[in-house]
């Protein structure tokens, strides 16, 4: 009797286990996330822009919205990164398809900004 280990052993492990090495997972692609421009500069925008949300929110639900959108720019970029890194993987000839996908990825980055944008120009208008 042959014993076979799981592909993958995160998904035997239950718990707070599991909890941890998720955890250690999600800091690795944070760090990889790091690795690229776009997300780097997004992160040192946000190092302004999160305590500048505390002070030009004048309640919890603009405070949340600010903070919110300058993360939500963040995760679309880091799921962006994800795609471009897959089709790159898969291998680096051209085809319609990974041009779509990566177009794509790449719009979700832009409404995400303009989202951010949006929210952050009628916060400062509201203020001033």
């Amino acid at each position: 009797m042959t014993t076979h280990e799981p592909a993958n052993a995160q998904k035997q492990r239950t718990g707070l286990r599991r909890m941890w090495h998720a955890l250690g997972y999600s800091l690795a692609g944070l760090r990889a996330g790091w690795g690229e421009t776009a997300f780097r500069q997004e992160a040192l925008a946000s190092l302004v822009m999160l305590p500048l949300a505390f002070w030009l929110g004048q309640s919890w639900v603009e405070v949340g919205l600010l903070a919110g959108a300058v993360i939500l720019v963040m995760v679309v970029e880091l799921l962006n990164t994800g795609i471009e890194t897959a089709i790159d993987r898969i291998g680096p000839e051209w085809h319609d398809l990974s041009k779509r996908a990566k177009d794509m990825g790449s719009a979700a980055v832009l409404l995400s900004l303009l989202l951010c944008a949006g929210v952050w120009a009628a916060a400062v208008w509201h203020r001033f």
